[in-house]
């Protein structure tokens, strides 16, 4: 009997007291580090303190206050939280994917950022159930409340009620805040502000974007079908037989691409998922980008300048078409990030949500949603996206070029062939190689009739044509006979196809030319800068000066094939904010004039003028077979192995350590100043 009065004892003055304390713990760790994911661990808590409060009822028939105050105490952490540091006004993501596309400032008490008092007010509506239940549980097990049974009536109902509005709460409430981290606006806008506007002469620009394309996926690059339209730009322009995505998988590579940077510097090293209203898939989106980019970070963040927004402050009509993958509210949409017009999907095709849009301003519409991409029988159908795409885009260029003088950047990133893979009515089937090849025949022969309309409207020669992909392929697409695909650091992940055209380039290439140095994607800011003329109050080539831009002009490279990626300037390959391999070109006189290597006779040092070297530090093995074992301290030399082979450290070891040297200071500098901050 003892014993047991100690026990009961112990729980009526020790457990409720300490899950109290907890809830008061969960508060002031949201406060104090403002991070999403203590937000969820407040949430679970309250979650798990209504079910506990249910079973105390049932077990103990009664309910402690300091279970309650513990509740209460995280709940409130929880509003003040979203008040305070909220991305959206209230509602946010629990009605952002209605079709009347509540995205902007423009709606301030929904998803707008607001104000403090539209904030408080539409958190304190999100979380009234939870209040007035919670209250409720309160006053019925402290008061009397007529009889016994009545009590122990209303005691279990609200205590349901008060679970019920937890789960809710989780799976429907607002998870979007701000994210924390050193922002910079200033120099963003201090530099856009500076940029000259161009001569309506200047020219124009399509940059198409491929998705999850493979280096051997044009057959000018050695596919067994074909892709004329493709092909014709290398053919009319330059091919580049060594270029490399900055990241091996897509969102990454998407921010590189149009930043300059390396993709670790906007906390936008993974995929970015959707944060939109969803419950079937509530862990991959609402919840996803807190774990995996941390810092409430859920796009490529707003003071990122892009390559658009240069040109948009230069006088260019910018248009972004396809798929953006970068963000999908606030600071984070497209039109947010310097184009003046999106017509496409903010997500990826394999993804929920998934809907076309209709974007200016940071105001979307949702012009194709779900049930559209759906057949009769309530499967996936998208075999309508490239017609779609193609005539917003044909539409919008043919706009800009009759009705203004302004030159245009026209950003094409087609969702294909990202699996799953769709082809059109007219396409499906034909190739005779499935799907995968009917949709790439689809887009390359919607590509010709794009081209058609440039040379129709008196364009084609002006316009800079630029061709790539973001990453290698997944499960099918070719890689020629490179090593590994996507998601991996091997040359398979990471080299894509890569082509210019520009027919007016006033001799800087000569058509059909091929280039065989080393560039990558970040490279495209610095390059599209000089390549048409962009100036900053009157100076060339001037980049921002607050943030270190990784990329550098790749225009040594188009005109006469001389390396720019050299040990002073290494391309990265990452993975997350690992530092996979890096990899860089020197002369190969350096290495032979080097004392430990003045004897060798090796044909590579005899028959190329430079030669790349790539180090890897640690990478997983591409067999599957032998998933167990690393590449650890890995020397290739891609001149003559460009499949990546075989280990060349023990031959050249003094360069193996320089390289591992030289990573891990680049590492290190990444690690101690994430976002590139000059000061």
């Amino acid at each position: 009997m003892n014993s047991k009065f100690s026990l009961d004892k112990s729980f009526r003055k020790i457990f409720p007291t300490a899950l109290m304390a907890v809830g008061v713990a969960v508060f002031a760790a949201l406060i104090a580090t403002r991070q999403n994911i203590v937000n969820l661990v407040a949430l679970l808590y309250c979650c798990i303190m209504s079910a506990v409060i249910l079973l105390s009822l049932i077990i103990k028939k009664k309910v402690y206050a300091p279970m309650i105050y513990g509740y209460a105490a995280s709940s409130l952490g929880i509003i003040l939280f979203h008040t305070v540091w909220g991305a959206d006004a209230g509602f946010g993501a629990f009605i952002s994917d209605k079709a009347e596309g509540w995205s902007s400032a423009a709606n301030a008490l929904f998803t707008g950022e607001g104000s403090f008092l539209t904030r408080l007010g539409g958190n304190l509506l999100l979380a009234l159930p939870v209040i007035i239940t919670l209250w409720g549980l309160f006053f019925v097990t402290k008061k009397r409340c007529g009889k016994t049974g009545l009590k122990a009536f209303f005691s279990f109902a609200l205590s349901v009620l008060l679970m019920g509005a937890s789960v809710f709460s989780v799976l429907f409430g607002n998870h979007r805040t701000k994210p924390v981290t050193e922002r910079l606006w200033d120099g963003h806008d201090d530099y856009l502000n500076k940029v000259d506007k161009v001569k309506s002469d200047n020219p124009n620009v399509l940059f198409i974007l491929m998705d999850d394309m493979g280096y051997g996926d044009t057959s000018l690059n050695g596919a067994i079908y074909d892709t004329p339209n493709m092909d014709s730009i290398g053919e009319n322009g330059l091919n580049f037989t060594n270029f490399y995505s900055s990241y091996s998988v897509c969102s990454p590579a998407r921010f590189a691409t149009l930043t300059g940077r390396y993709p670790y510097r906007g906390y936008a090293d993974n995929v970015i998922y959707p944060t939109v209203q969803t419950t079937g898939n509530f862990a991959q989106t609402r919840v996803y980008n807190s774990f995996e980019m941390g810092n409430n970070v859920d796009g490529m963040l707003g003071d990122e300048i892009t390559v658009a927004e240069v040109f948009q402050n230069a006088g260019y009509a910018t248009g972004a078409f396809g798929k953006w993958h970068l963000g999908d509210y606030g600071e984070y949409l497209p039109t947010n990030q310097g184009f003046d017009y999106f017509y496409g999907s903010h997500h990826v095709n394999d993804m929920y949500a998934f809907y076309h849009v209709s974007e200016e301003n940071g105001e979307y519409e949702i012009v194709h949603g779900n049930d559209e991409m759906r057949d009769e029988n309530g499967k996936k159908d998208q075999s309508m996206l490239t017609e779609w795409i193609h005539g917003e885009i044909t539409e919008w260029i043919t706009d800009v070029v009759t009705n203004s003088d302004d030159p245009f950047f026209a950003y094409y990133a087609t969702p294909w062939p990202h699996g799953p893979v769709f082809a059109g009515d007219d396409f499906d089937g034909t190739s005779g190689m499935g799907t995968y090849v009917d949709c790439l025949t689809e887009f390359d022969t919607y590509l010709g009739e794009l081209f058609n309309t440039l040379e129709e409207l008196g364009v084609l020669e002006d316009t800079i044509i630029i061709f790539t992909s973001d990453n290698g392929p997944a499960l099918e697409g070719s890689v020629g006979d490179l090593r590994g695909g996507k998601y991996l650091a091997y040359e398979g992940g990471q080299k894509v196809p890569f082509m210019i055209r520009w027919d007016n380039n006033g001799g800087l290439f000569k058509k059909g030319e091929t280039r065989s140095e080393s560039a990558t994607s970040v490279d495209f800011f610095p390059t599209l800068i000089e390549m048409c003329g962009i100036t900053v109050e009157g100076e060339e080539n001037t980049l921002p000066s607050d943030r270190v831009i990784d990329g550098v002009s790749m225009l040594p490279v188009i005109k006469n094939d001389t390396p720019v990626h050299t040990e002073e300037n290494p391309i990265l390959h990452m993975k997350r904010e690992d530092i996979k391999a890096i990899q860089y070109t020197v002369t190969t006189e350096s290495v032979k004039e080097r004392e430990e290597y003045k004897a060798y006779d090796y044909a590579v040092l005899n028959e190329n003028e430079y030669i790349t070297f790539k180090y890897f530090d640690k990478i997983q093995n591409d067999n599957s077979a032998f998933w167990d074992k690393n590449r650890k301290n890995w020397l290739h030399i891609l001149s003559d192995d460009y499949q990546e082979n075989y280990n060349r450290t023990t031959v050249y070891p003094t360069i193996s350590d320089e390289m591992h040297e030289k990573l891990d200071s680049i590492q290190k500098g990444i690690t101690e100043n994430r976002r590139g901050i000059i000061k």
